[in-house]
C-alpha cells in the first residue's frame, strides 16, 4: 500500500509539472486561432462555396488553417449539398483540430510541425480529387440542394420553405446553427451586430475555455501515461508499440474518430511522449475531423451514407498511416 502511495504521489506531481508549463502557451495560441476564425470565418465559407471543381484544394487550403469550428462549417455546407463530397473529405483530412496548440504548446520544431500540416493538406487534397471523381463516374454528382431538409428535420417554423436560406447557401451554416430560432434576415442582422458588440470579449472567454477543456485533457492523458510507464516501462512500452504497427495505426485511427478535441489531443501527446510512432500517429490525426464528424452524424440524411463516410475516412487514415510506417517516413 506504502508503495502505491508513493507511484501515485510521483505519478501526480510529474503530471501536473509537465502540463502547467503548456498552459501560456495554449491560451496565447487559443487566442490567435480564436481571433483568426473570427476575422475569417465569413470569408472561408464564401470562398468554399465558389470554388468548383477545385473544390477540394480550396476545401484542404482552408481546413489546414487553424480554425477551431471549419470542419462543422464544411459538414453543414455538404449537409445542404452547397459542397462535394470530395471537399467535405479533404476539409475532415487536412484539418489538425487540436493538433496545433498541443505541438505549439509542447515546443515542436517549426519544420516538423508544417512538415505535418503540409503532408494532411496534400493528402486532404488528393484524397478529395479521387472522391469526387468516382462520385462523377458512379452518375451521383448532380444533387439538388437540401437546404430546406435542414428546416424540416430540426422542425425549425422557417416561412416558406426556407426560400430565403435555399436562394442564399451563405445562409446555410448560420441557419442550421440558429434553426430553432428562425432563419429570417432580421435574425441573421442581429446575430451579427451582437458578435461585433461582444467581440474581444467573446474571442478571450472563447480562448480560455479551450485552454481549460485541453490542459484537463493533456492533464488526464499525462496521468494515464505516466503511470504506465511507471508500472510497465518506458523501454517495454516503447518497444510493444514499434513491435506492432499496424495495431498502433488501427488504435490511433479509431482514436481519431473520437468526435472531441480531446481525440487530437490524446495523438498529439503520445506522439510527442515517443508512445506512437509517426504513422499511427499521421493516421490517427488525418481522421481527427473533431466536432465536423458530430455535426455531419446530426445534419446529413441518409444516414448510412454517414456511416460509409466514417468508414471511408476511418481507412484514408490507415492506409496512409501504413504509408508512412512501411516508407520509414519521419516528421
Amino acid at each position: 500500500m506504502e508503495e502505491f502511495a508513493h507511484i501515485a504521489e510521483h505519478v501526480l506531481e510529474h503530471s501536473l509539472s509537465d502540463t502547467l508549463y503548456l498552459i501560456p502557451f495554449l491560451f496565447v495560441t487559443y487566442l490567435l486561432m480564436e481571433w483568426l476564425e473570427h476575422r475569417t470565418s465569413n470569408k472561408t465559407q464564401e470562398a468554399i462555396r465558389h470554388a468548383g471543381a477545385a473544390g477540394p484544394i480550396v476545401g484542404a487550403l482552408l481546413g489546414v488553417v487553424p480554425q477551431c469550428g471549419f470542419s462543422a462549417v464544411a459538414a453543414t455546407l455538404y449537409a445542404g449539398r452547397v459542397i462535394t463530397l470530395g471537399t467535405l473529405f479533404a476539409v475532415f483530412l487536412s484539418t489538425s483540430d487540436e493538433m496545433l496548440p498541443v505541438f505549439i504548446a509542447e515546443q515542436v520544431p517549426l519544420p516538423t510541425i508544417l512538415t505535418i500540416m503540409g503532408a494532411k493538406l496534400l493528402v486532404g487534397i488528393l484524397m478529395g480529387f479521387i472522391v469526387d471523381a468516382i462520385v462523377r463516374l458512379a452518375r451521383r454528382d448532380k444533387q439538388d440542394l437540401r437546404i430546406h431538409e435542414l428546416c424540416e428535420q430540426d422542425k425549425c417554423g422557417c416561412t416558406h420553405g426556407c426560400e430565403t436560406c435555399e436562394q442564399n447557401p451563405q445562409a446555410v451554416y448560420e441557419h442550421f446553427e440558429d434553426c430553432a430560432h428562425g432563419c429570417t434576415h432580421e435574425h441573421h442582422a442581429h446575430d451579427h451586430a451582437h458578435d461585433h458588440d461582444h467581440g474581444w470579449k467573446g474571442i478571450f472567454l472563447s480562448a480560455l475555455k479551450h485552454t481549460v477543456q485541453v490542459t484537463v485533457f493533456i492533464f488526464l492523458i499525462t496521468i494515464v501515461l505516466n503511470a504506465v510507464i511507471e508500472v510497465v516501462g518506458e523501454g517495454a512500452l516503447g518497444d510493444f508499440m514499434q513491435l506492432n504497427p499496424l495495431l498502433s495505426i488501427l488504435a490511433a485511427c479509431l482514436v481519431g474518430l473520437i468526435p472531441n478535441c480531446a481525440a487530437s489531443v490524446v495523438i498529439a501527446d503520445l506522439y510527442i511522449k515517443g508512445v506512437l510512432g509517426a504513422g499511427a500517429m499521421f493516421g490517427g490525426l488525418l481522421v481527427a475531423a473533431g466536432v465536423g464528424l458530430l455535426v455531419l452524424l446530426r445534419a446529413n440524411r441518409p444516414w448510412k451514407q454517414n456511416i460509409a463516410i466514417i468508414v471511408a475516412l476511418y481507412a484514408m487514415g490507415v492506409v496512409w498511416g501504413f504509408v508512412v510506417q512501411v516508407c520509414g517516413i519521419a516528421f
